[in-house]
């Protein structure tokens, strides 16, 4: 695992496929906005990575990346490089399946779809996979 800033700022944690991985990305994430006086994004940001790291855990069979960094003041973008090169459907445009009553999964793609203000993904050539990347944030969420 490392860690590394880059400024303005701009963050990457590269995680290892371990099921600890999703935690420790929290954790980052938390002291790093914390850190920027950005603690009114950690609750919906938290969420947000939350859901796109497990995914990469999940999905995916190599280590993974979260990348997070300031798109302007108040906003924040985090990013999530995984080895798996399917985009799930709401990153493509489509509806997230919807689970059923007694799933224990499913329901994380619309959770991302109704709290971040946009997302998107793209497939990666270099090195295979995609990134799918959320915002949250904005002057009028501080």
């Amino acid at each position: 695992m490392s860690f590394t800033v880059s400024p303005p700022w701009a963050y990457t944690l590269q995680l290892p496929q371990d099921p600890r991985g999703p935690g420790i990305a929290r954790s980052m994430l938390r002291t790093v906005l914390a850190a920027h006086g950005l603690r009114p994004l950690t609750a919906v940001a938290e969420l947000l990575a939350s859901e796109l790291v497990t995914n990469a855990y999940r999905y995916s069979d190599a280590p993974y990346t979260l990348t997070l960094r300031a798109v302007e003041p108040g906003r924040v973008r985090l990013g999530v490089w995984d080895s798996n090169p399917l985009i799930p459907a709401p990153f493509r445009g489509g509806p997230a399946t919807p689970a059923g009553d007694t799933d224990e999964r499913g329901r994380g793609l619309r959770l991302v779809q109704s709290c971040a203000d946009s997302f998107g993904a793209y497939p990666l050539d270099t090195g295979g996979g995609k990134l799918l990347w959320v915002e949250c944030g904005g002057p009028a969420a501080l």
